[in-house]
């Protein structure tokens, strides 16, 4: 237990089930609330990662997830012409890990479907641009207060066992991630 504390270990094969569980309900809960049809999805290039997946850059010890702004899908670079936004959700399982170890009232399940849940609204702000993803610190505290307050209305009534000790335990705590553009050469800028 202390090694997994100290270390970045990435989630096992159980535990990535139970993230696509996570994010299925994520984008379900958000798809009936901002009536988001599947065509309309599409729209938002977004993916998520986590830790076994991440460039080194996409790591991060201080937040449960990272969301990462492309020109394009850092794996699709020949397809020039489909130039547009492209959001990464960086998840950083060592971080989510140490949150289980040290809340045991808490469950992957439904800390994974709150993280996603809160990610995807941001991402969703993003394209439909209700805000600038390259805002100014007090412009994107304000935006973590305002997704955060969705994150807790959507997910406040959930039925996800749970769910009530996340929002219980992360109520009052908006700030869960950081904001990364990358350049379009997928270099960071010094």
């Amino acid at each position: 237990m202390r090694r997994e504390l100290e270390q970045r270990v990435p989630f096992n094969d159980e535990e990535i089930l139970v993230l696509a569980e996570a994010i299925g309900i994520a984008e379900e809960l958000i798809s009936d609330r901002l009536k988001i049809s599947t065509s309309q999805w599409k729209r938002y290039r977004y993916d998520i990662r986590s830790l076994k997946d991440l460039l080194p850059e996409e790591i991060t010890d201080h937040a449960f997830a990272q969301i990462r702004r492309y020109a394009f899908p850092p794996h699709d670079k020949t397809l020039a012409s489909r130039h547009g936004d492209y959001f990464k959700i960086c998840l950083q399982d060592h971080v989510i890990r140490k949150a289980l170890l040290r809340d045991p009232q808490l469950a992957l399940l439904p800390l994974a479907t709150y993280i996603v849940t809160h990610e995807l609204i941001h991402v969703v702000r993003f394209a439909r641009f209700l805000q600038r993803f390259d805002a100014p610190e007090k412009e994107r505290d304000m935006e973590e207060s305002r997704v955060h307050g969705q994150t807790l209305a959507l997910l406040q009534d959930s039925k996800i066992p749970g769910m009530q000790a996340v929002l219980s335990v992360f109520g009052s705590c908006p700030f869960m991630e950081t904001f990364i553009t990358q350049p379009a050469d997928n270099t960071l800028s010094h």
